[in-house]
């Protein structure tokens, strides 16, 4: 590093285009390595916050309606209770009781 505190490496330069206008900026590591977004599909039922699953309330097969409950979450000392966004038939349940999970992993199928 140099006197002012950089590492004297010119900025890596990308273009980018915005409605039309073309723009030169540098883009951090993070930015280029993110993950690209998706629509989310509606028939998954994925975590929000990493925890230990306390109680899977629901089965294979079952048939649930918006709002009900599906499975109780601990998370940060606090039992969270996960409820199903739409109607529809459990498809696979890919949780166990006990089991730790992971921001952003599949607990559940619907068809």
């Amino acid at each position: 590093m140099n006197k002012e505190g950089t590492t004297g490496k010119k900025p890596r330069l990308k273009s980018l285009g915005i409605e039309g206008t073309r723009y030169k900026t540098n883009f951090t590591k993070k930015f280029e390595n993110r993950h690209k977004w998706e629509v989310p599909d509606d028939r998954k039922l994925i975590t929000f916050l990493p925890g230990v699953i306390l109680k899977v309330k629901v089965k294979k097969g079952q048939k649930v309606k918006k709002g009900d409950s599906m499975v109780i979450l601990e998370t940060m000392k606090m039992q969270n209770r996960i409820t199903i966004h739409r109607d529809g038939v459990i498809k696979n349940i890919h949780v166990k009781e006990g089991q730790k999970v992971m921001k952003g992993e599949l607990l559940m199928e619907l068809n």
